[in-house]
């Protein structure tokens, strides 16, 4: 992919990561780093990269899921060490629609609970991060996962399951 197909995709995903920012600060409220900022944030770290690293739009967004992730992960650490836990404010596992409310958790513990599935089931944790920090929908997960969209089903629903536990 060239430079300008890359500057071309990061326009046409722009509203749709926004969206999923401003998704994520909604649930959380009141907050210091605005979507906008995440967004531009991630879009700088996928500028960095190699043109050719991403074959289409759901790769691209599952790129800029992982970027979000780490981004809100780090902001969360400083906040929190700089409060020194104070404060933390929950959020829904994906905050899509239909999804249960009651699975409130905060930032640094959804990461540290992917990182620990990620060590016992690598594609559930990659399913989850997909539809939290990405927002694809389950066939766009399917395309990016290389797999059937009733796998990726199962994945969340197992993956829901064991965070639940974990987190607990």
């Amino acid at each position: 992919m060239a430079n300008n197909e890359q500057a071309v995709l990061m326009e046409r995903t722009y509203e749709h990561l926004k969206t999923i920012a401003r998704r994520y600060f909604s649930a959380q409220g009141a907050h210091t780093l605005q979507p906008t900022a995440l967004v531009h944030e991630a879009f700088l770290k996928l500028a960095a990269a190699d043109a050719d690293a991403f074959a289409d739009k759901s790769h691209f967004i599952a790129v800029a899921a992982t970027a979000m992730r780490q981004i809100l992960v780090d902001h969360a650490r400083k906040k929190n060490a700089a409060k020194r836990g104070g404060g933390m404010r929950r959020v829904t596992l994906s905050g899509a629609p239909g999804e249960d409310p009651s699975m409130l958790l905060d930032v640094i513990s959804l990461d540290t609970a992917l990182t620990q599935l990620a060590s016992r089931d690598e594609r559930q944790a990659r399913v989850i991060e997909l539809r939290f920090f990405g927002g694809l929908s389950v066939p766009e997960v399917a395309s990016v996962v290389g797999v059937s969209a009733p796998t990726v089903e199962r994945d969340l629903r197992r993956a829901r399951a064991w965070l639940r536990a974990t987190m607990q």
